[in-house]
């Protein structure tokens, strides 16, 4: 069983070595760095032998991610290319995503099979990890956040645009998504992978897709959590969020 969950062979690379090297565990939780290209992060697979685990993941350079059933001619290939920016695709479900160093936060939480977090109704299986998040982001200062409790709701771009649908377990201030989360389920377990924008600007993103959307009419269906918090912070809370 290895399908794509979410919205509208692989090489595991080696954690990288940086002040917090390799593997961390703490509270139960294993916390792991991996850096390299989004199509390589991406293909990263969940061992066989998973323990709970928090991935922070880090592109080395601009990305353009679609989601496991979008169309390769989504994107314009040749804008794509004359801008340098790769376009990679992941096997979980729903719109395309910008990804770029350093923003968005992109935190990836692995969850076993048999693990108290585990369940097996795959909808029902965001909401803790949504929850998570929104009690990390509180700790951190970023109150009145609510969750996405209800079934998958596209919207007119949210099935091109990954952050302007809404999916179980993402988390909103307001109308802005400000955690977008989509999940692939092997036999291991459940990686659900997050992007938590630092400053939310689709102008590259929309300037890449074939259709080009207006950027002003995704302008408020994201928001970032802004340069104050860094990586480590954001990570350090939702692991104590996790238990």
């Amino acid at each position: 069983m290895d399908p794509g969950v979410g919205r509208c062979g692989a090489r595991r690379l080696a954690p990288v070595p940086r002040a917090r090297a390799g593997t961390v565990r703490v509270s139960g939780w294993a916390v792991e760095h991996h850096r390299g290209s989004a199509a390589e992060l991406h293909a990263l697979e969940v061992p066989a032998d998973a323990t709970p685990s928090v991935w922070v993941l880090e592109a080395t350079g601009p990305a353009v991610v679609l989601g496991s059933t979008q169309r390769d001619d989504v994107v314009d290939a040749d804008a794509a290319r004359a801008a340098g920016v790769e376009v990679a695709r992941r096997r979980s479900g729903g719109g395309a995503v910008w990804v770029g160093p350093g923003d968005p936060h992109w935190v990836d939480v692995i969850v076993p099979r048999g693990h108290e977090l585990w369940t097996d109704d795959v909808g029902r299986a965001f909401l803790p990890v949504g929850r998570a998040w929104q009690d990390a982001l509180a700790s951190l200062g970023i109150e009145g956040t609510h969750l996405h409790e209800d079934r998958l709701a596209c919207g007119p771009l949210g099935g091109t645009v990954c952050f302007a649908g809404r999916g179980p377990g993402e988390v909103l201030l307001g109308e802005a998504k400000v955690v977008g989360i989509s999940q692939r389920r092997t036999r291991a377990g459940a990686r659900f992978q997050c992007a938590v924008p630092v400053r939310w600007d689709p102008a590259p993103l929309a300037a890449l897709l074939r259709d080009r959307p207006d950027p002003e009419a995704l302008a408020g269906v994201g928001a970032g959590i802004g340069e104050s918090i860094s990586v480590d912070q954001l990570v350090d809370a939702l692991v104590t969020a996790l238990g």
